[in-house]
């Protein structure tokens, strides 16, 4: 947002020192280049946003971080040490499993923006990165799923029933205080 009213800032002063100086300010190729600006911005805002969503915001209540919830609250659900250590376990290694994943997914996206640059793009080449970007997207997904319900496992039914409880409080409230989530 800041680079946006930076921008306009530099356009209005361009506009009138050119009027002041007597001489017209080189509006076609600055119009270019505030093109192209606000495209590649509005690219990098895309891209970070993409990637809020899916590190804060991966889906539903079922894809939450739930590992790290259990773990926070693991005075609440009673977690026994070998509960604990299980289900750091399991946290540490969908980690290292991610990192990967989403270093794969960074790099099939660079190489999207290549085959894009060249023109006439070749839409075979591109249909099938981006089928790729798509198959990396779900198995990241379907990972981070299949390790939730292996953190369920490790829980008893009266820890399921708690974390139901634990889950359905309302964000924000006393319960969530200080967690950073």
């Amino acid at each position: 947002m800041r680079a946006i009213v930076m921008i306009s800032l530099v356009l209005g002063l361009v506009g009138l020192a050119g009027g002041a100086w007597g001489e017209p300010a080189p509006v076609p190729v600055m119009h270019e280049e505030v093109g192209r600006l606000f495209d590649e911005m509005g690219e990098q805002v895309r891209g970070l946003g993409s990637h809020w969503h899916r590190h804060f915001r991966p889906g539903g209540p079922e894809e939450r971080p739930l590992i790290s919830f259990m773990l926070h609250r693991r005075d609440e659900l009673k977690l026994t040490p070998e509960q604990v250590q299980a289900l750091e376990g399991l946290r540490a290694d969908f980690q290292r499993e991610a990192i990967r994943r989403e270093a794969d997914l960074r790099v099939a996206e660079l190489d999207l923006r290549a085959l894009l640059q060249v023109e006439p793009a070749d839409l075979a080449r591109v249909e099938a990165k981006v089928r790729e970007i798509a198959q990396l997207q779900a198995d990241l997904r379907v990972a981070r799923i299949r390790v939730i319900e292996q953190g369920k496992a490790q829980l008893t039914p009266e820890q399921r029933t708690t974390l139901k409880t634990l889950l359905a409080a309302p964000r924000g409230g006393p319960r969530q205080a200080g967690m950073g989530q």
